[in-house]
């Protein structure tokens, strides 16, 4: 039997020749298939987009959402809708995008609130990474530790020394369990040691309400939801959850500097497609929402929210949310927080 130096026989090279051929051709339909997903993104938008929200109106996915939208609308060609629908602390409105058609129309607008779900919900009906393409982060911005003016406590050292004079007495709201705000005054509750009760409203603003009102004591808000009711004296800010002191409102300590050193948690927004939404229809998006954001007038209508615009790519979204999603697990676990 004739071989040649690799050992293959001459009467085998026919079959191994024709084996290189096929894989060759197949290879190049791949790729050529590869070249043609760009005119998935030419066609795109074929009809209206839905931006789903599963908050009420007022807090910061919807407002990032609104401002987006219209600004999008002019240069894609077709309306963006935003479609609020609130319940479990984003998790109703999550997941009706994860089992949207992956095809781009059917987005979610999300706060920190999406990696926050895990660690109180234990059926979530979706992954909250593997089912869902990032777009790109829209935002970030401080949360707003805020009492009723009413309120016995006037700065944070009070509001500590208040609470662990009455451990359980005192209450704070948030947009529901679950929810960034929710996460955000458990962190200032283990950050300071203190006993206090969590209440749960609807959406951000009938915790705002009942905060005004002074059925809870405080509420770690969403900048922006609460600033307007700051200016007119309906609630007190005593310190801001970022790690500097956000520029358009100056006067208001970090939570830091008011008493808890080392403290920091911010809010932060973002877009995300279901999971397998082409990725050319992705980074269309993904610029579309980018130009938007770096528009003046939006910049500047966000920074007079206490708010900064956030434009990233796609993949530094992903790498946030999963980051995200290992550190308020741990959080979870520090204030014995359990999935139910």
């Amino acid at each position: 039997m004739n071989t040649d130096k690799h050992g293959f026989t001459a009467n085998a090279l026919p079959t191994i020749l024709a084996g290189v051929w096929i894989a060759a051709v197949t290879n190049f339909c791949v790729t050529a298939a590869h070249a043609q997903r760009p005119d998935e993104a030419a066609a795109f938008p074929s009809r209206p987009i839905r931006i789903v929200i599963g908050f009420t109106p007022g807090g910061q996915p919807d407002i990032s959402a609104r401002l987006i939208g219209p600004k999008a609308s002019e240069s894609l060609g077709q309306q963006i809708v935003v479609d609020n629908r609130p319940g479990a602390g984003g998790v109703l409105g999550a997941r009706i995008v994860a089992g949207s058609n992956p095809d781009g129309h059917t987005l979610l607008s999300i706060s920190s609130a999406h990696v926050v779900a895990p660690a109180v919900h234990a059926r979530l009906g979706y992954d909250p990474l593997k089912d869902f393409a990032g777009i790109t982060q829209t935002t970030s911005a401080a949360y707003l530790l805020v009492v009723p003016p009413s309120f016995e406590a006037k700065t944070l050292k009070e509001l500590i020394a208040l609470a662990k004079a009455k451990p359980g007495q005192i209450n704070f709201s948030s947009g529901s369990t679950g929810s960034g705000t929710h996460f955000a005054a458990e962190m200032l509750k283990v950050a300071a040691g203190i006993d206090v009760v969590h209440i749960p409203y609807k959406g951000i603003p009938e915790a705002l309400t009942d905060t005004v009102s002074g059925r809870v004591q405080f509420f770690m808000s969403p900048l922006a939801s609460a600033i307007n009711l700051v200016r007119d004296g309906k609630l007190r800010a005593l310190g801001v959850s970022s790690a500097k002191r956000v520029r358009a409102y100056a006067d208001v300590p970090t939570i830091a500097e008011a008493g808890l050193t080392g403290f920091e948690w911010d809010s932060w927004g973002g877009l995300l497609a279901p999971a397998k939404t082409p990725r050319a229809i992705v980074n269309k998006l993904n610029r579309e929402v980018s130009r938007v954001l770096n528009l003046p007038e939006v910049q500047q209508r966000l920074t007079s929210l206490g708010a900064e615009p956030m434009p990233g790519t796609p993949e530094q979204f992903d790498k946030l949310v999963a980051d995200q999603l290992a550190i308020t697990a741990n959080l979870a676990r520090k204030a014995g927080i359990k999935a139910e």
